[in-house]
């Protein structure tokens, strides 16, 4: 089931790398560049991490084709046929719960630590779409205030896929669990536009002095 989930994955991944590219001026290569940094960067930086060399698609070139011929159909479709921008969201939070269940499933695998199995899940489901961005000069999902619980909702399901795991319930129910919980969180994160607390800088007085906070004790 793993490996139907990573394909899935993988061409959803390559969609979103070829949606993220319009107005950018990209010819096909640069298409099927971004595409592929999209569908296999998140497992390339997990695959590292963790030890398991070669990389997945350095094993299975299948992965590579299934981006490539995602990359082509797509980019010849979207030719004549112009989507809204809510459909590179949407899509992007597909391949984000997909690939977030397969990375904490394999990081458990590889190591058995809870912790570094909700990283690895994490590392899976966000890096992909971080390189996609910083290649098209955007500022990355994960760190735009008005994404609504992307990366949070990829660390809600790896842990709710990790509890799962650990009261060794039917490891394809938790997949099909945990998938549908990091889906659902980040498209309701969409729909109510639900985000964390952003970061706000010191205060400037009208004079123009700068107001420091208040003083924290060190832990």
């Amino acid at each position: 089931m793993q490996h139907i989930l990573e394909h899935i994955g993988v061409s959803i991944a390559a969609i979103t790398g070829i949606l993220a590219a319009r107005g950018k001026q990209v010819d096909l290569f640069g298409v099927i560049v971004l595409a592929l940094v999209t569908a296999v960067g998140g497992g390339t930086i997990r695959d590292l991490a963790i030890g398991d060399t070669p990389v997945f698609w350095a094993r299975n070139p299948g992965f590579l084709i299934n981006g490539s011929i995602t990359a082509v159909v797509t980019f010849y479709l979207v030719r004549y046929r112009d989507l809204p921008s809510t459909v590179l969201m949407v899509a992007d939070a597909f391949a984000l719960a997909l690939f977030t269940m397969v990375g904490t499933r394999k990081g458990l695998a590889f190591t058995g630590s809870a912790p570094i199995a909700v990283v690895m899940g994490v590392i899976t489901g966000v890096a992909g779409g971080m390189l996609r961005d910083l290649l098209t000069g955007e500022i990355p999902l994960v760190f735009r205030p008005q994404i609504y619980l992307y990366a949070t909702a990829a660390f809600f399901g790896a842990s709710g896929f990790v509890l799962l795991d650990h009261f060794a319930l039917d490891p394809k129910m938790n997949m099909i669990v945990g998938t549908v919980a990091t889906l659902l969180l980040r498209l309701i994160g969409i729909r109510w536009r639900l985000r964390l607390p952003i970061y706000r800088p010191r205060e400037v007085t009208t004079t123009g002095t700068t107001v420091p906070p208040p003083p924290q004790n060190s832990a």
